[in-house]
């Protein structure tokens, strides 16, 4: 069948799901010469997408503009008007991204949708009876949507660096030593290491004279950050201070991220960086280790009710969150300080 020239990638939400996307897309691009992609995501995500070519980002504002069922059908007609499409890729597989890939298709533009095999990640997370079995990486569920739709596509699982950038922001100093990013919020508290411990660990590489960068974005975290930040010589709060345009720079200059199981830990993979990261009630056998992430690299407790989560937005029924307490800093720290006398 004749491959398409020109696809619309529907990928809504959430931060770290659009960023996982961002390697299989380049790959995509690199062995299709020809093809053009459209990118329809929230309006904060563009900067994931700069200086790649032959993309065109469309910010689709879900809260006012294209709000509900209504707002899905004016998206759909303000897509036909940006221009024709050869085939979908619905990488979201929601609601909203569903009717948007049934309206084309009765226009007659053919689509796929990812596949979440959410039933094989049930059993991967009840308790008792878990069936503790590795999953389908996302990155390659997709993949899978792009050789449905008749593209050959081969993902190298390879830490890649993007092209340097032009600019740099003026907060960066020059870089001397080794450089550390820490990524310690999430938005659930199942991926969240306690942050009294997570202190202990940038404690622990302060005093090892580590320059480190503290990555966040609510208000409470800027706190966090901003204390941290005055009780330790080497920390810089990146919260709120710069683009998140100029935090992909940044993040690009590191040695090493240290994150959970979050948007940080998927940026960090983007920008072809290692990732020490620590997982609690989730599990990366549910696919959503970063891309090119090394297994070696995780720092996770075997407790038997583990994962209890894809998501992490479930509460702990022990109600103690023994997987992440049964995590000491001092193991974050030496993994960290050993990753780094690798490289």
């Amino acid at each position: 069948m004749a491959e398409a020239r020109h696809i619309l990638v529907l990928r809504f939400s959430a931060m770290g799901d659009v960023a996982m996307t961002v390697p299989v897309i380049k790959e995509l691009l690199q062995q299709h010469p020809y093809l053009h992609i459209t990118y329809v995501s929230r309006p904060g995500f563009s900067a994931f997408f700069d200086g790649i070519d032959r993309i065109t980002f469309v910010p689709a504002d879900f809260k006012s503009v294209y709000k509900g069922v209504t707002g899905s059908y004016l998206l759909f007609k303000k897509l036909t008007e940006l221009g024709q499409y050869d085939a979908v890729a619905n990488l979201h597989n929601n609601l909203r991204s569903n009717i948007i890939q049934a309206l084309f298709q009765f226009k007659g533009v053919k689509g796929q949708r990812i596949d979440k095999d959410r039933a094989a990640k049930k059993q991967l997370t009840r308790f008792p009876n878990k069936v503790l079995k590795r999953l389908t990486p996302t990155t390659e569920r997709y993949a899978g949507v792009f050789r449905q739709l008749g593209f050959s596509l081969t993902l190298s699982h390879q830490l890649i660096k993007p092209k340097p950038t032009t600019t740099e922001s003026s907060s960066v100093v020059a870089k001397q030593g080794h450089w550390v990013g820490i990524a310690p919020f999430a938005q659930h508290q199942g991926k969240i290491y306690p942050l009294g411990r997570m202190e202990q660990v940038v404690q622990i590489l302060n005093q090892a004279g580590i320059k480190l960068f503290i990555f966040g974005g609510s208000p409470e975290e800027k706190a966090v950050a901003a204390d941290w930040e005055q009780k330790y010589q080497h920390v810089t709060s990146m919260v709120n201070r710069i683009s998140l345009l100029e935090e992909l720079e940044l993040i690009a200059r590191l040695d090493l991220m240290v994150a959970m199981d979050s948007a940080g830990m998927h940026m960090a993979s983007m920008q072809g960086v290692p990732v020490v990261s620590v997982w609690g009630a989730t599990h990366h056998f549910a696919g959503f280790l970063g891309y090119g992430q090394q297994e070696n690299d995780i720092v996770a407790d075997t407790i038997a009710c583990r994962p209890c989560s894809v998501y992490g937005n479930k509460p702990c029924f022990r109600d103690d969150y023994a997987c992440l307490y049964n995590i000491s800093p001092k193991s974050v720290a030496s993994k960290v300080l050993a990753r780094l006398s690798e490289l």
